[in-house]
């Protein structure tokens, strides 16, 4: 993750509606830049009838207008109409959108959070510039440049401004830390910070590895196997590859992290369209990780890059998916550069796996029934209930080893788990929308950071975890001073999962990313699933498990 990121409280970012909108918005533009060296060709947006019908409101029309604005909306609504992926990218934010597939950007290498108005610092980011002057986790940015920051209304935008610059450019930064009478300042010579994909890498069981990857970028598949290698050396036989909530990215990454699971010469993804010639991505070499037990997660945000590589480890019997279908974003698109530098990511082919399913979901009814597409599987049931898994017989596919797989957009998953029923609690949905077990957890590290130091380990911590008695109550006195009305019965519905995720960030400011992920994988249904498939993994590869929810 990266300075400019707000950070969420939810391990995923698909558990309920609003959160799932938001990523939806994302996986149109981090999703659909697949190209590893996207072709930058200078057009000519010239237009006759568009110039002229622009040119005739300049002149006629009752009020002034924004010339910039009302094209750069038309070339938008053109783009809509085309297909949901195709995208206009204004110049000022070409290179915002860039920088988390290029795997850097300039800046003083922290996470922040907002909370109760002030900037709180969630991570600090290894070996960066804010590492090197002393920067903590649970420090508060109070001031910038001799400009306070806190209880001003500040946006995650005004972050970004004010922290972000040119690498080698200095910003003073006073600090609040807990335990100390006075703030304290840092000067901090701004840098080229790492955008790591990796979130999590560790031993998660007896020869189990686990891997949660957020992105598909520049340096993903150099972070992967650098962590395969380390766990590997651990002992790591068999492989938990987390890609639930990750959007995609290049698709240079997703065929090199395939490649590390197939044998040479295998079909891995093919691109078709109207002006592109069908094109074949094959592994050049044998992978490294070729015969351990693989399980792959995914959920309705998994998208394009993630898709490519579940579709291809699927349809060679290679590996388990465990989840929910994912989002079916299988459309290729292809960037051009306007005269003023602003962008079009135009849709110029479709991905299919290698059995031939198309991965892209229909979009032939417009683009707000795309964009709500989430919603209807939420509504059918879907991602509650395999019962509800509409199977098209006409788009069943075979594998190798004669098992079905099925097409119509997305990947289906061989071992279905529902959605955690806690998040369909609209108490949990407003608690975590108001940031509140964010503000929990900070407020309980102030508190006890000395205490919780002296623990020592995080199995240690883990055991003696409570979240009864002062962080319950805390968060009973937060929604009382917030006049939110709930019935006992929702808050006892919730109550295990804001237990869980203080927990975990609790965790993360005392023992770093790792344990996050560890803490949240205690009670993760979706990974518990996945060590059942490992259990009886050959007999899901056969169709024949009891586990794969188009046998029960």
């Amino acid at each position: 993750m990266e300075e400019i990121t707000k950070n969420t409280s939810v391990q995923s970012k698909s558990i309920w509606k609003p959160l799932i909108y938001a990523v939806v918005l994302a996986i149109g533009i981090v999703g659909g830049y697949f190209l590893k060296n996207p072709s930058l060709h200078f057009i000519n947006t010239g237009n006759e009838k568009l110039d002229q019908v622009v040119r005739l409101i300049n002149r006629a029309y009752v009020d002034t207008v924004d010339e910039k604005k009302l094209t750069e909306a038309a070339i938008v609504e053109m783009l809509q109409n085309l297909d949901p992926h195709s995208t206009y990218i204004p110049a000022a934010e070409l290179q915002a959108s860039n920088e988390q597939l290029e795997g850097n950007f300039e800046g003083i290498g922290v996470e922040f959070n907002l909370l109760n108005d002030t900037i709180f610092i969630s991570s600090v980011i290894s070996g960066g510039p804010s590492e090197k002057v002393g920067i903590m986790p649970g420090d508060r940015i109070i001031k910038v440049e001799n400009k306070t920051v806190a209880g001003i209304g500040i946006t995650n935008e005004d972050v970004i401004k004010s922290l972000k610059g040119e690498k080698g450019t200095d910003v003073t930064v006073y600090i609040k830390r807990p335990g100390e009478k006075n703030l304290l300042k840092f000067t901090i010579t701004r840098d080229r910070i790492p955008i790591y994909s990796v979130e999590a890498a560790f031993m998660a069981g007896n020869g189990i590895g686990y891997i949660k990857l957020s992105r598909f970028a520049k340096e993903t598949y150099n972070e992967l196997v650098s962590a395969m290698d380390k766990l590997k050396k651990e002992g790591m036989t068999s492989l938990v590859l987390d890609l639930r909530g990750n959007p995609g990215g290049y698709l240079d990454a997703a065929t090199k992290i395939t490649s590390e699971f197939l044998g040479k010469g295998k079909l891995m993804v093919y691109t078709e369209g109207r002006s592109q010639t069908k094109r074949e991505y094959k592994t050049s070499d044998e992978g490294s990780f070729t015969s351990g037990k693989l399980v792959i997660l995914v959920d309705e945000s998994s998208a394009s890059a993630s898709e490519i590589v579940s579709g291809a480890v699927q349809d060679w019997d290679r590996g388990v998916i465990v989840g929910r279908r994912s989002y079916g974003k299988g459309l290729v698109q292809e960037s051009f550069i306007l005269k003023d530098r602003s962008a079009i990511r135009l849709t110029i082919a479709r991905y299919y796996t290698p059995t031939g399913r198309s991965i892209q979901k229909p979009y032939d009814q417009g683009y707000d029934e795309y964009e709500t597409e989430i919603d209807h599987r939420f509504s059918s049931g879907e991602l509650d209930n395999p019962d509800s898994i509409k199977k098209n017989e006409k788009l069943a596919y075979k594998t190798p080893s004669g098992r079905k797989v099925y097409g119509g957009g997305g990947i289906y998953p061989d071992v279905f788990v529902p959605l955690d029923s806690a998040l369909h609690n609209q108490l949990a949905t407003t608690v975590f929308r108001n940031g509140f077990i964010s503000r929990l957890a900070y407020n309980y590290v102030d508190r006890h950071r000395k205490r919780l130091k002296k623990l020592g380990s995080l199995e240690t911590f883990s055991k003696q975890f409570s979240f009864e008695g002062e962080l319950k109550a805390g968060l009973e006195k937060l929604l009382a001073d917030s006049k939110i009305t709930y019935t006992g019965d929702e808050f006892k519905g919730a109550l295990p999962l804001f237990a869980s995720q203080t927990k975990a960030l609790i965790a993360r400011q005392v023992y770093g990313k790792n344990a996050y992920y560890q803490v949240l994988n205690e009670t993760d249904n979706t990974f518990e699933m996945a060590l059942e498939s490992l259990k009886d993994y050959e007999a899901i590869l056969k169709g024949e498990s009891s586990l794969a929810w188009y046998n029960k």
